[in-house]
């Protein structure tokens, strides 16, 4: 298994909130959820069961019809998986829970009994068509599982991670020669991505047309589960059509040129239900940064990022099937003709939301024009703003960030302009190397 940040949050939930707590760990399909939770399993207890509702046999199934006398329950699960449970230092593992919503719901009284410890793992699992029958327990304690970040993968490839630590936290000017080597670094990240099995494929078979077939793997996988969801296929082409969204330039998502069709009232709901997959990272636009972003956020109006880049890139050259490793290797040169601009935001948005953030934009009118300024994304910082601008190469041209600084004066704190650039400062606005980000302190 590769070594996984999560696995600490699990270690803070066996300490802090265990046994009064169950975690469940909510995830996209293939980030690794079952993985982390067997190897916690097998590591900090001393026996476990492993219960896949994906899988699961009809007699096992039918020890959860009835719960209520609970030392039969644990007798009969016992007997069927020839495991012994021990009182304080066994946990169990209900792995794809979202399939069978009332061992969700039995978790209250398995919590409430105290005899062992649970782990829950499910995607698509807060999808109303999943709870609306059940009571969805108060006695969970949530744990996000992302896609590996940047740090996890130079840790499973065995990159240098202290070097790329001690370069943010000095702000060290590395020049023009290593700061080329550590972007291309960098862009074997985003041609990979963060998808264990990815991840694995590539450390083993070094061939990135073996990588993008697992990708694509995953990504059928995702459409068969939003095909499950939403038959009529529009929440399909909503999802495939993020790469080609984010390449217009648009000030936000425009649903009818994701489906082709006519917006219905049922569209904003396929939104959220893709949002709740954990497939997609929602950004959405804030009407006035001046006070909290949660308070001026649009709920209409958004951008969407894909949960992975690795996931994203294969998306972006979908129609390239022929000559995938043609498209791998001028990635990772540097030498894809087009302006892949939005590829880099959509890592920078990946990185920022693995660091806990909430992505927020902002965008208003260049006065005298029909065009706009555009901040790609927006944090806070105490009671400052930090403003973030990404580009893919030139940094010449910075007027939006420029311009937010002249019309929020005060309560502009840092100004970012990542890019692959090396580092470098002009004013007050700062100029870094996209693979800094993950190692600062944001």
């Amino acid at each position: 298994m590769f070594e996984r940040k999560v696995y600490k949050e699990l270690l803070e939930w066996k300490k802090d909130y265990c046994p009064k707590y169950a975690c469940l760990l909510e995830g996209a399909r293939r980030v690794g959820k079952t993985t982390i939770a067997l190897e916690f399993a097998k590591n900090e207890f001393e026996t476990y069961i492993l219960v896949d509702f994906a899988t699961i046999s009809k007699t096992v199934l039918a020890i959860f019809e009835d719960i209520s006398n609970l030392d039969l329950f644990f007798l009969q699960l016992q007997a069927e998986t020839g495991v012994t449970l021990i009182e304080g230092k066994s946990v169990i593992i209900f792995d794809e829970v979202q399939l069978y919503p009332k061992a969700r719901q039995a978790i209250k009284y398995l919590v409430k009994d105290g005899r062992y410890a649970y782990i829950e793992t499910g995607s698509l699992i807060s999808i109303k068509k999943n709870v609306k029958d059940i009571v969805i327990p108060s006695e969970e304690h949530k744990i996000q599982v992302h896609p590996m970040d940047y740090e996890e993968f130079l840790w499973a490839i065995g990159g240098n991670v202290n070097i790329l630590k001690q370069i943010a936290e000095k702000e060290i000017v590395v020049g023009e020669s290593t700061n080329c080597k550590l972007m291309r670094d960098f862009r074997i990240y985003m041609a990979v991505g963060g998808m264990p099995q990815a991840v694995d494929t590539y450390i083993r078979e070094n061939n990135f047309d073996a990588v993008d077939k697992v990708k694509r793997e995953i990504i059928s996988l995702y459409m068969d589960d939003l095909k499950k969801i939403d038959k009529s296929g529009r929440l399909s082409s909503i999802y495939k059509s993020i790469p080609s969204q984010l390449a217009l330039g648009k000030k936000k998502f425009v649903i009818t040129a994701a489906t082709g069709k006519q917006k219905t009232s049922k569209d904003d709901e396929r939104i959220f239900d893709l949002i709740d997959s954990k497939m997609v990272l929602p950004c959405y636009r804030v009407s006035n940064p001046n006070i909290s972003l949660v308070q001026t956020m649009e709920l209409g109006t958004y951008k969407l990022y894909a949960s992975d880049i690795g996931l994203f890139t294969t998306l972006l050259f979908n129609d390239n099937e022929n000559g995938r490793e043609d498209i791998y290797r001028k990635l990772l040169s540097d030498s894809l003709p087009a302006d892949l601009g939005y590829m880099y935001e959509n890592v920078v948005a990946q990185i920022l939301t693995m660091k806990g953030h909430d992505l927020y934009y902002h965008t208003w009118e260049k006065q005298g024009s029909s065009h706009y300024y555009e901040i790609d994304f927006l944090l806070t910082e105490k009671t400052k703003l930090v403003a973030i601008e990404v580009k893919s190469s030139s940094v010449r041209n910075h007027k939006s960030i420029d311009a937010f600084k002249d019309k929020y004066g005060k309560t502009v704190g840092k100004r970012y302009l990542f890019s692959q650039k090396d580092i470098s400062n002009e004013g007050s606005l700062m100029f870094r190397p996209i693979y800094m980000l993950q190692f600062m302190n944001i």
